[in-house]
């Protein structure tokens, strides 16, 4: 015959053969044992031989099934070994990294393009998420995660670990005056993320009472905070490391000098064995010498 037996029948029948039994082999294929029945009478058919004796105890092959078997298995294999290769070849330039949408937005993107011009050779992937990934099912190779570190079974290091200070547009600090003490931020509106406890921190620090720590709008992430702050709705806490560059050029100002540290700092996260890897080797230290010194404290 010309034509080749469907792709779909051939691996009905290898798995069959392999295992001697359809419902095995359907289990491998994910799908119903009548599903492969039929696929390998169909290969049968299109073959006029017969490649299995059914009996009550379960499959045998034939003689011509046995030999058709043997150059299958090879085949195969041989696909097999050839799709592995390939697939490691690609793995070996591409680089899933998951990290908040906040980090992403305000202290990677900023940077990325010195990882493309050292590492050209690397097809680095983002998933910004809040998401808790699997390394392994969702195919993440390191992960940049908020927290208290400690991931059970994984390798944690503390990458960014720096203050929190109140920014705000120059327009809105101009409404301060030009010596502002704390307790003129109760005509301000106040700009909350999901950890809203961060601003009765700041004013306990900054020693006054005379401001509402609850009031003003939530975000559900830094991100939105930070948009609504360029907006000019108000002052919002944000980690200095993610506004460095508007505060060096005067696009936002933070008007107070004290800032709040936390216990919650940016972990690098990754399987124990992930940096045998070149790829994520790189990128770890790539971010490491990105961070100063004294955040990684």
């Amino acid at each position: 015959m010309d034509q080749l037996p469907s792709l779909s029948a051939l691996r009905a029948f290898e798995a069959s053969a392999r295992h001697l039994s359809m419902t095995i082999a359907a289990r491998e294929l994910h799908v119903t044992p009548g599903a492969v029945s039929l696929q390998v009478r169909d290969l049968e058919t299109a073959l006029g031989v017969r490649l299995f004796d059914r009996r009550a105890r379960g499959l045998a092959l034939t003689a011509d099934g046995a030999d058709y078997f043997a150059t299958l298995r090879t085949a195969f294999r041989l696909v097999r070994e050839a799709t592995a290769a390939l697939t490691m070849r690609t793995r070996d330039t591409v680089l899933t990294v998951t990290c908040t949408a906040g980090f992403a937005t305000h202290w990677l993107v900023p940077r990325l393009m010195r990882f493309e011009q050292a590492h050209p050779e690397i097809d680095l992937r983002i998933s910004a998420s809040h998401r808790m990934m699997d390394f392994q099912r969702d195919g993440i190779d390191i992960a940049i995660r908020h927290g208290l570190g400690g991931y059970e079974g994984l390798a944690s290091e503390r990458l960014l670990d720096d203050e929190y200070v109140p920014v705000c547009t120059p327009e809105v600090a101009a409404t301060l005056g030009p010596s502002p003490a704390a307790d003129a931020l109760a005509g301000l509106t106040l700009i909350h993320d999901v950890y809203r406890r961060d601003w009765q921190l700041w004013l306990q620090a900054a020693g006054t009472t005379k401001v509402d720590a609850m009031r003003g709008p939530i975000f559900t992430d830094g991100t939105g905070a930070y948009h609504a702050m360029k907006a000019g709705l108000g002052i919002a806490l944000m980690r200095r490391s993610f506004i460095e560059k508007e505060l060096a050029d005067g696009t936002i100002v933070a008007p107070f000098p004290i800032g709040l540290a936390s216990t919650l700092a940016y972990h690098l996260v990754y399987p124990p064995t992930a940096l045998e890897r070149p790829a994520v080797a790189a990128f770890r230290a790539w971010l490491l010498s990105e961070v100063p010194q004294t955040t990684q404290a």
